[in-house]
């Protein structure tokens, strides 16, 4: 295989389609040493450090950002150059598997299907469990339908923020944007909360993740109305014009673009009450008010493949971009 060696830590097309390819196939890779087990690690041993100092507000966030980002674009540096030095294929396959462990697309479906099996033996407890994991609400109160519509929301929400966007930085910068783009989505998990201790110091990467996260999840809507036109029961136009009409009603500047998308692209409702520690925080339905709300594992089907193909031909987009500007 021609290429492996002049920009090694350059996106390289090959690297992408095996490590898309590995990431449906096996899914997250769950080992003690994952990549973004690490970033959170020292993410708390430094945010602690900064704290100790007294730099607990916006300078504090942005000064963890700089030194998250610049400590583990040299790691990944210094291990791919590493591997490199000991031959072509090794530096090549440890350049895949960074990708691979970077991309959270297989697991998107893995959690859906736990909420459907649960759902499939009338167990409710177990896929309001199930929801649990992929969600930040309340599950108590969740009928089936509830659970499906919540499991159809974090897919098609989670497209963008872990899987699109990681290509897209990746496409754009190689590994050094992959890395930077994990690092603003592991600091925006653990510290972007408009809490007391976290409003000021967290800001920086809350407002990183929306921005790096902005065209990902626009270009996410596009897909998924492309998509509909291939699924069987789905409206391309209705996913389009409801992902643009929509997509501000939900409080993220950015998730309401592909959740509104596949409300239309299904031609279901979304959302609907959601309560957070036992309160009322919206009641908000997303889609063509005519249409019912998604309930049936029919509906979940079809957010399914709307979501896994739309995810695929961002994917090829990638690579044939590569390889356009690489030739």
């Amino acid at each position: 295989m021609e290429g492996l060696e002049p920009t090694l830590v350059a996106a390289q097309p090959h690297a992408l389609a095996v490590a898309v390819l590995l990431d449906l196939v096996l899914g997250d890779p769950a080992y003690r040493f994952h990549p973004v087990r690490l970033i959170g690690a020292s993410l708390i041993v430094f945010e602690n450090g900064l704290r100790r100092i007294g730099a607990k507000g916006y300078g504090g966030g942005i000064a963890l950002f700089v030194i998250l980002a610049s400590l583990w674009v040299l790691i990944v540096a210094f291990f791919q150059f590493g591997f490199a030095a000991l031959g072509a294929w090794p530096g090549w396959l440890f350049h895949v598997f960074i990708v691979y462990s970077l991309l959270a697309f297989g697991d998107l479906f893995h959690h859906v299907r736990r909420v459907e099996r649960a759902l499939a033996r009338h167990d409710l407890a177990a896929a309001r469990a199930a929801v649990g994991r992929m969600i930040g609400r309340d599950t108590d109160r969740m009928d089936e339908a509830a659970c499906r519509r919540a499991a159809i929301e974090s897919m098609s929400e989670a497209l963008p923020d872990g899987y699109v966007s990681a290509i897209f930085w990746y496409v754009l910068l190689g590994l050094p944007g992959l890395v930077v783009f994990k690092v603003v989505s592991t600091m925006d998990s653990m510290v972007g909360y408009k809490t007391p201790r976290y409003l000021h110091f967290g800001w920086c990467g809350a407002r990183l993740d929306d921005a790096m996260n902005f065209l990902p999840a626009r270009l996410s809507w596009l897909l998924i109305a492309l998509t509909a036109m291939f699924v069987s029961k789905c409206s391309p136009t209705k996913a389009l014009v409801i992902g643009y009409r929509q997509a501000r009603l939900l409080p993220s500047p950015n998730s309401g673009w592909p959740e509104a998308a596949t409300a239309g692209a299904i031609q279901r409702r979304l959302v609907g009450p959601i309560f957070r520690n036992g309160q009322l925080v919206t009641d908000i339905w997303i889609g063509d008010p005519n249409d019912p709300p998604a309930s049936s594992s029919d509906d979940v089907a079809r957010a399914t493949a709307v979501v896994l193909i739309a995810g695929l031909m961002a994917a090829v987009l990638a690579i044939l971009s590569l390889l356009f500007f690489s030739s």
